[in-house]
């Protein structure tokens, strides 16, 4: 056997998802999408609303934020301390649309990435989890 072919981890074990997203600049790239569809689908309008209209602080703390929650370094806590998703978002009126809208710009901006499609579909489902605890409201 060749020692240089490493054994795939499953996603979600050690940095095995970091690794599959394409550490940093793969996460900021889905991020820049992810904003981008959010600019532009209609379904999102009213989740781009509850945003600035200057969204590279929004952008650099989701990229961060899911750099350590897909295994990778902790790069939120080291600038903006600690996370506290469902606190932060209490303030917003978040409910099932909106996590949807959510979901769906992340899901558009999955779609353009060169991930495998076995992960694209993990990540998606991994998200619904931080997604659904944002909500604040039915």
């Amino acid at each position: 056997m060749d020692d240089s072919i490493q054994e795939q981890r499953p996603y979600g074990q050690g940095d095995a998802s970091f690794q599959a997203a394409g550490g940093y600049d793969g996460i900021k790239a889905l991020v820049d999408d992810f904003y981008a569809a959010m600019d532009t689908l209609p379904e999102a309008a009213h989740i781009r609303a509850m945003h600035s209209p200057e969204l590279s602080t929004a952008a650099d703390k989701l990229t961060r934020f899911l750099c350590g929650w897909l295994g990778g370094p902790r790069l939120f806590s080291e600038k903006y301390g600690p996370i506290a998703i469902p606190k932060f978002h209490q303030t917003f009126p978040i409910g099932p649309a909106e996590r949807d809208a959510w979901l769906l710009c992340m899901k558009v901006a999955a779609d353009k990435q060169p991930f495998a499609d076995d992960f694209k579909t993990y990540l998606l489902e991994q998200l619904y989890v931080p997604a659904e605890r944002s909500r604040s409201r039915d």
